[in-house]
Protein backbone atom coordinates (compact mmCIF):
# COMPACT_ATOMS: atom_id res chain seq x y z
CA UNK A 1 0.00 0.00 0.00
CA UNK A 2 1.34 3.41 -0.94
CA UNK A 3 1.63 6.18 1.65
CA UNK A 4 -1.25 8.64 1.98
CA UNK A 5 -2.37 11.56 4.11
CA UNK A 6 -5.60 11.52 6.12
CA UNK A 7 -8.18 13.92 7.53
CA UNK A 8 -11.61 13.90 9.17
CA UNK A 9 -13.68 16.95 8.15
CA UNK A 10 -16.64 18.10 10.22
CA UNK A 11 -19.13 19.01 7.48
CA UNK A 12 -20.10 17.70 4.07
CA UNK A 13 -19.07 21.00 2.47
CA UNK A 14 -15.61 20.73 4.07
CA UNK A 15 -15.26 17.16 2.83
CA UNK A 16 -16.13 18.03 -0.77
CA UNK A 17 -13.92 21.13 -0.71
CA UNK A 18 -11.00 19.12 0.65
CA UNK A 19 -11.39 16.58 -2.15
CA UNK A 20 -11.31 19.42 -4.70
CA UNK A 21 -8.04 20.71 -3.21
CA UNK A 22 -6.41 17.28 -3.34
CA UNK A 23 -6.49 15.73 -6.85
CA UNK A 24 -6.98 11.98 -6.64
CA UNK A 25 -8.31 12.10 -3.07
CA UNK A 26 -10.85 9.47 -2.00
CA UNK A 27 -13.66 9.53 0.51
CA UNK A 28 -13.61 6.59 2.94
CA UNK A 29 -16.40 5.29 5.18
CA UNK A 30 -16.42 1.55 5.92
CA UNK A 31 -13.59 0.94 3.47
CA UNK A 32 -14.74 -2.60 2.69
CA UNK A 33 -13.87 -2.19 -1.00
CA UNK A 34 -11.44 0.73 -1.07
CA UNK A 35 -8.93 -0.70 1.40
CA UNK A 36 -8.68 -3.96 -0.53
CA UNK A 37 -8.04 -2.01 -3.73
CA UNK A 38 -5.40 0.11 -2.01
CA UNK A 39 -3.59 -2.98 -0.75
CA UNK A 40 -3.43 -4.27 -4.32
CA UNK A 41 -2.39 -0.78 -5.55
CA UNK A 42 -5.33 -0.70 -7.92
CA UNK A 43 -6.47 2.42 -6.09
CA UNK A 44 -3.58 4.70 -5.03
CA UNK A 45 -5.09 7.83 -3.46
CA UNK A 46 -2.58 10.27 -2.01
CA UNK A 47 -5.17 11.59 0.44
CA UNK A 48 -8.05 9.92 2.31
CA UNK A 49 -11.01 11.93 3.59
CA UNK A 50 -12.78 10.06 6.40
CA UNK A 51 -16.49 10.95 6.26
CA UNK A 52 -17.59 8.91 9.28
CA UNK A 53 -17.97 12.02 11.44
CA UNK A 54 -20.44 13.77 9.13
CA UNK A 55 -23.62 12.51 10.86
CA UNK A 56 -25.05 10.96 7.72
CA UNK A 57 -26.15 7.77 9.47
CA UNK A 58 -29.89 8.36 9.96
CA UNK A 59 -32.97 6.96 8.22
CA UNK A 60 -35.77 9.53 8.19
CA UNK A 61 -39.27 9.75 6.77
CA UNK A 62 -39.75 12.26 3.96
CA UNK A 63 -42.67 14.65 3.51
CA UNK A 64 -43.63 12.71 0.35
CA UNK A 65 -44.12 9.49 2.34
CA UNK A 66 -40.81 7.85 1.48
CA UNK A 67 -37.52 7.41 3.30
CA UNK A 68 -34.26 9.35 3.24
CA UNK A 69 -31.30 7.06 3.94
CA UNK A 70 -28.09 8.75 5.03
CA UNK A 71 -24.97 7.88 3.05
CA UNK A 72 -23.32 6.38 6.15
CA UNK A 73 -26.18 4.10 7.20
CA UNK A 74 -24.67 0.63 7.42
CA UNK A 75 -26.03 -2.23 5.35
CA UNK A 76 -26.94 -4.03 8.57
CA UNK A 77 -28.91 -1.09 9.98
CA UNK A 78 -30.70 -0.49 6.68
CA UNK A 79 -31.72 -4.13 6.25
CA UNK A 80 -33.01 -4.28 9.83
CA UNK A 81 -35.00 -1.03 9.83
CA UNK A 82 -38.67 -1.84 10.44
CA UNK A 83 -39.88 0.61 7.81
CA UNK A 84 -37.59 -0.89 5.18
CA UNK A 85 -38.62 -4.43 6.06
CA UNK A 86 -42.32 -3.57 5.89
CA UNK A 87 -42.51 -1.21 2.89
CA UNK A 88 -39.33 -1.92 0.88
CA UNK A 89 -38.83 -5.62 1.45
CA UNK A 90 -36.91 -6.12 -1.80
CA UNK A 91 -34.21 -3.79 -0.46
CA UNK A 92 -33.91 -5.58 2.89
CA UNK A 93 -33.67 -8.96 1.14
CA UNK A 94 -31.06 -7.71 -1.32
CA UNK A 95 -28.88 -6.37 1.47
CA UNK A 96 -29.05 -9.63 3.42
CA UNK A 97 -28.03 -11.53 0.28
CA UNK A 98 -24.78 -9.55 0.06
CA UNK A 99 -21.39 -10.20 1.63
CA UNK A 100 -21.20 -11.42 5.24
CA UNK A 101 -22.62 -10.12 8.51
CA UNK A 102 -19.27 -8.61 9.47
CA UNK A 103 -18.95 -6.73 6.18
CA UNK A 104 -22.56 -5.53 6.31
CA UNK A 105 -21.80 -4.03 9.74
CA UNK A 106 -19.15 -1.79 8.15
CA UNK A 107 -20.35 -1.27 4.58
CA UNK A 108 -22.18 2.02 4.01
CA UNK A 109 -25.08 2.90 1.74
CA UNK A 110 -23.01 5.25 -0.45
CA UNK A 111 -20.05 2.89 -0.52
CA UNK A 112 -22.26 0.03 -1.64
CA UNK A 113 -23.47 2.06 -4.61
CA UNK A 114 -19.87 2.90 -5.52
CA UNK A 115 -18.43 -0.61 -5.33
CA UNK A 116 -16.03 -1.36 -8.14
CA UNK A 117 -16.32 -4.49 -10.26
CA UNK A 118 -15.08 -7.86 -9.09
CA UNK A 119 -13.94 -8.81 -12.61
CA UNK A 120 -10.78 -10.94 -12.14
CA UNK A 121 -8.99 -9.03 -14.91
CA UNK A 122 -9.59 -5.78 -13.03
CA UNK A 123 -8.06 -7.26 -9.88
CA UNK A 124 -5.04 -8.83 -11.62
CA UNK A 125 -2.59 -6.02 -12.30
CA UNK A 126 -0.68 -8.26 -14.71
CA UNK A 127 -3.68 -8.32 -17.05
CA UNK A 128 -4.90 -5.57 -19.39
CA UNK A 129 -7.99 -3.74 -18.12
CA UNK A 130 -9.46 -0.55 -19.56
CA UNK A 131 -11.26 0.09 -16.28
CA UNK A 132 -8.05 -0.03 -14.27
CA UNK A 133 -5.77 1.46 -16.94
CA UNK A 134 -7.68 3.18 -19.76
CA UNK A 135 -6.44 2.19 -23.20
CA UNK A 136 -4.69 -1.00 -22.09
CA UNK A 137 -7.35 -3.35 -23.49
CA UNK A 138 -9.75 -5.86 -21.94
CA UNK A 139 -8.34 -9.25 -21.00
CA UNK A 140 -11.81 -10.60 -20.31
CA UNK A 141 -12.94 -10.36 -23.95
CA UNK A 142 -10.83 -13.35 -24.95
CA UNK A 143 -10.43 -14.73 -21.44
CA UNK A 144 -12.58 -16.49 -18.85
CA UNK A 145 -15.84 -14.56 -18.61
CA UNK A 146 -18.34 -16.81 -16.84
CA UNK A 147 -19.18 -14.19 -14.18
CA UNK A 148 -19.25 -11.23 -16.54
CA UNK A 149 -21.80 -9.13 -18.41
CA UNK A 150 -24.06 -10.24 -21.25
CA UNK A 151 -25.94 -7.02 -22.00
CA UNK A 152 -25.00 -3.35 -22.22
CA UNK A 153 -21.39 -4.35 -22.92
CA UNK A 154 -18.85 -2.73 -25.24
CA UNK A 155 -15.63 -3.70 -26.99
CA UNK A 156 -13.80 -1.96 -24.14
CA UNK A 157 -15.36 -3.74 -21.14
CA UNK A 158 -17.67 -6.60 -20.15
CA UNK A 159 -17.44 -6.15 -16.37
CA UNK A 160 -20.49 -6.32 -14.10
CA UNK A 161 -21.56 -4.11 -11.22
CA UNK A 162 -21.35 -6.19 -8.02
CA UNK A 163 -23.90 -4.51 -5.72
CA UNK A 164 -27.07 -6.32 -4.63
CA UNK A 165 -28.40 -3.21 -2.91
CA UNK A 166 -28.15 -1.14 -6.08
CA UNK A 167 -30.37 -3.59 -7.99
CA UNK A 168 -33.12 -3.18 -5.39
CA UNK A 169 -32.64 0.60 -5.36
CA UNK A 170 -33.10 0.58 -9.13
CA UNK A 171 -36.39 -1.33 -8.99
CA UNK A 172 -37.60 1.12 -6.31
CA UNK A 173 -36.67 4.24 -8.34
CA UNK A 174 -34.38 5.66 -5.68
CA UNK A 175 -32.69 9.05 -5.97
CA UNK A 176 -29.08 9.79 -5.00
CA UNK A 177 -28.43 13.11 -3.21
CA UNK A 178 -25.00 14.76 -3.42
CA UNK A 179 -23.06 17.89 -2.53
CA UNK A 180 -20.37 19.55 -4.66
CA UNK A 181 -17.27 21.44 -3.49
CA UNK A 182 -19.03 24.79 -4.08
CA UNK A 183 -21.84 23.71 -1.75
CA UNK A 184 -24.39 23.04 -4.48
CA UNK A 185 -26.59 19.99 -3.99
CA UNK A 186 -27.85 17.62 -6.67
CA UNK A 187 -30.42 14.83 -6.99
CA UNK A 188 -29.56 12.03 -9.44
CA UNK A 189 -32.16 9.39 -10.35
CA UNK A 190 -30.70 5.93 -9.75
CA UNK A 191 -31.43 5.11 -13.40
CA UNK A 192 -28.88 7.76 -14.40
CA UNK A 193 -26.36 7.21 -11.62
CA UNK A 194 -24.41 4.19 -12.94
CA UNK A 195 -22.96 4.32 -16.45
CA UNK A 196 -22.56 1.72 -19.17
CA UNK A 197 -18.92 1.14 -20.20
CA UNK A 198 -18.89 2.47 -23.76
CA UNK A 199 -15.38 3.69 -24.57
CA UNK A 200 -14.78 4.95 -21.00
CA UNK A 201 -15.37 2.05 -18.58
CA UNK A 202 -13.21 3.76 -15.95
CA UNK A 203 -15.96 6.39 -15.55
CA UNK A 204 -18.47 4.38 -13.56
CA UNK A 205 -21.00 6.89 -12.24
CA UNK A 206 -22.54 10.28 -12.91
CA UNK A 207 -20.62 11.84 -10.01
CA UNK A 208 -18.45 14.83 -10.83
CA UNK A 209 -14.92 15.10 -9.37
CA UNK A 210 -15.01 15.68 -5.60
CA UNK A 211 -18.82 15.26 -5.45
CA UNK A 212 -19.94 13.55 -2.24
CA UNK A 213 -23.02 11.35 -1.80
CA UNK A 214 -25.01 12.49 1.24
CA UNK A 215 -28.15 10.33 1.06
CA UNK A 216 -30.36 8.04 -1.00
CA UNK A 217 -34.08 8.77 -1.07
CA UNK A 218 -36.80 6.18 -1.63
CA UNK A 219 -40.20 7.33 -2.95
CA UNK A 220 -43.52 6.43 -1.40
CA UNK A 221 -43.98 2.62 -1.02
CA UNK A 222 -45.47 0.95 -4.10
CA UNK A 223 -46.97 -2.11 -2.40
CA UNK A 224 -47.01 -5.53 -4.04
CA UNK A 225 -44.96 -8.63 -3.28
CA UNK A 226 -41.24 -7.90 -2.93
CA UNK A 227 -38.74 -10.60 -3.92
CA UNK A 228 -34.97 -10.67 -4.34
CA UNK A 229 -33.59 -13.90 -5.75
CA UNK A 230 -29.83 -14.31 -6.13
CA UNK A 231 -28.20 -17.18 -8.04
CA UNK A 232 -24.56 -17.76 -7.12
CA UNK A 233 -21.92 -20.46 -7.05
CA UNK A 234 -22.14 -21.00 -3.30
CA UNK A 235 -24.72 -20.35 -0.65
CA UNK A 236 -23.12 -17.26 0.92
CA UNK A 237 -20.42 -14.63 0.50
CA UNK A 238 -20.46 -14.83 -3.29
CA UNK A 239 -21.38 -12.34 -5.99
CA UNK A 240 -24.35 -12.99 -8.24
CA UNK A 241 -24.22 -14.97 -11.44
CA UNK A 242 -27.56 -13.29 -11.90
CA UNK A 243 -30.07 -11.77 -9.50
CA UNK A 244 -33.68 -10.67 -9.88
CA UNK A 245 -35.28 -7.86 -7.88
CA UNK A 246 -39.03 -7.81 -8.41
CA UNK A 247 -42.11 -6.06 -7.10
CA UNK A 248 -45.24 -7.82 -8.34
CA UNK A 249 -48.79 -6.58 -7.77
CA UNK A 250 -51.86 -8.83 -7.43
CA UNK A 251 -52.90 -8.13 -11.05
CA UNK A 252 -49.55 -9.44 -12.30
CA UNK A 253 -48.07 -6.05 -13.17
CA UNK A 254 -44.94 -4.79 -11.48
CA UNK A 255 -41.25 -3.99 -11.81
CA UNK A 256 -38.12 -6.06 -12.45
CA UNK A 257 -34.39 -5.30 -12.32
CA UNK A 258 -31.46 -7.66 -12.87
CA UNK A 259 -28.03 -7.90 -11.28
CA UNK A 260 -25.00 -9.79 -12.50
CA UNK A 261 -25.72 -9.19 -16.18
CA UNK A 262 -24.47 -5.67 -16.90
CA UNK A 263 -22.14 -2.84 -15.94
CA UNK A 264 -25.03 -1.34 -13.94
CA UNK A 265 -28.25 -2.60 -12.36
CA UNK A 266 -30.29 -3.60 -15.40
CA UNK A 267 -33.89 -2.49 -15.77
CA UNK A 268 -35.88 -2.00 -18.98
CA UNK A 269 -39.18 -0.37 -18.07
CA UNK A 270 -40.78 -1.25 -21.41
CA UNK A 271 -40.27 -4.95 -20.62
CA UNK A 272 -42.41 -4.69 -17.49
CA UNK A 273 -45.59 -4.34 -19.51
CA UNK A 274 -45.03 -8.00 -20.46
CA UNK A 275 -45.04 -9.28 -16.87
CA UNK A 276 -48.60 -10.66 -17.03
CA UNK A 277 -47.54 -12.68 -20.10
CA UNK A 278 -44.77 -14.48 -18.23
CA UNK A 279 -41.01 -14.71 -17.87
CA UNK A 280 -40.27 -15.53 -21.50
CA UNK A 281 -41.72 -12.33 -22.90
CA UNK A 282 -40.11 -10.19 -20.20
CA UNK A 283 -36.69 -11.81 -20.58
CA UNK A 284 -36.73 -11.31 -24.32
CA UNK A 285 -37.19 -7.56 -23.84
CA UNK A 286 -34.73 -7.34 -20.93
CA UNK A 287 -31.97 -9.09 -22.86
CA UNK A 288 -32.53 -7.60 -26.30
CA UNK A 289 -29.19 -6.96 -28.03
CA UNK A 290 -27.35 -9.18 -25.55
CA UNK A 291 -23.76 -10.01 -26.47
CA UNK A 292 -22.75 -13.01 -24.35
CA UNK A 293 -19.47 -14.88 -24.66
CA UNK A 294 -19.34 -18.65 -24.99
CA UNK A 295 -18.48 -18.75 -21.27
CA UNK A 296 -21.55 -16.86 -20.06
CA UNK A 297 -24.28 -17.38 -22.64
CA UNK A 298 -25.94 -19.68 -20.09
CA UNK A 299 -26.97 -16.50 -18.26
CA UNK A 300 -29.63 -15.81 -20.89
CA UNK A 301 -31.47 -19.01 -20.00
CA UNK A 302 -30.73 -18.53 -16.32
CA UNK A 303 -32.40 -15.12 -16.33
CA UNK A 304 -35.58 -16.52 -17.87
CA UNK A 305 -35.78 -19.47 -15.48
CA UNK A 306 -35.00 -17.40 -12.39
CA UNK A 307 -37.53 -14.76 -13.37
CA UNK A 308 -40.07 -17.52 -13.93
CA UNK A 309 -39.42 -18.83 -10.41
CA UNK A 310 -39.76 -15.33 -8.98
CA UNK A 311 -43.09 -14.71 -10.74
CA UNK A 312 -44.39 -18.07 -9.60
CA UNK A 313 -43.41 -17.24 -6.02
CA UNK A 314 -45.09 -13.84 -6.26
CA UNK A 315 -48.31 -15.44 -7.44
CA UNK A 316 -48.38 -17.76 -4.46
Amino acid sequence: MKAFTYERPETTAEAAASAARSPGAKFIAGGTNLLDLMKLEIETPMHLIDVNGLKLDRIEATSEGGLRIGALVSNTALAADARVRQDYGVLSRALLAGASGQLRNKASTAGNLLQRTRCPYFYDTNQPCNKRMPGSGCGALEGFSRQLAVVGVSDACIATHPSDMAVAMRVLDATVETVRPNGETRRIPIADFHRLPGDTPHIESALMPSELITAVTLPRPIGGTHIYHKVRDRASYAFALISVAAVVRPDGSGRVALGGVAHKPWRVESAEAQLPEGAGAVSERLLANARPTHHNEFKLTLVQRTLGAVLAQARG
